[in-house]
């Protein structure tokens, strides 16, 4: 059976180092977008397991993004969990209100990160 797959879309360099390598010492495969046009091309043509989206990305912010990944049926049921220094108060709902599916505030906690995408990823690898 292949690895499941994660899409990445960040556009901070450090960050998508540590996302990426995390993730692929943990046994994922990554796919890699720095904005939200590129995400949507590789979610389109890879349909990942679990799309990791940074919410400001340069260009098409990662809540264009999303709307535009559930506007087409190859891409809607794709699990979607934003990522955000933006950890104000009531955050969390707006961002889940918009449609993403979880929720994660940076700087991310590495064992938050693994936990949220084996949860997310559970029973996704079978195609």
């Amino acid at each position: 059976m292949a690895a499941e797959c994660v899409l990445i879309a960040e556009d901070n360099g450090k960050s998508m180092k540590l996302f990426r390598d995390v993730l692929r010492a943990s046994g994922y495969e990554t796919l890699e977008a720095t904005t939200g046009e590129q995400a949507l091309g590789l979610a389109t043509e890879h349909t990942p397991d679990l799309v990791l989206m940074d919410i400001q990305l340069a260009g098409m912010d990662g809540i264009t993004a999303l709307r535009r990944l559930r506007e087409d049926e190859r891409t809607a049921a794709i699990p979607v969990v934003a990522l955000t220094a933006q950890a104000m108060p009531g955050d969390r709902e707006r961002f889940l209100e918009a449609g993403f599916d979880g929720y994660m505030s940076k700087p991310v906690n590495v064992t938050e990160l693994i936990g949220t995408v084996k949860r997310y990823c559970q029973g996704r690898g079978d195609g």
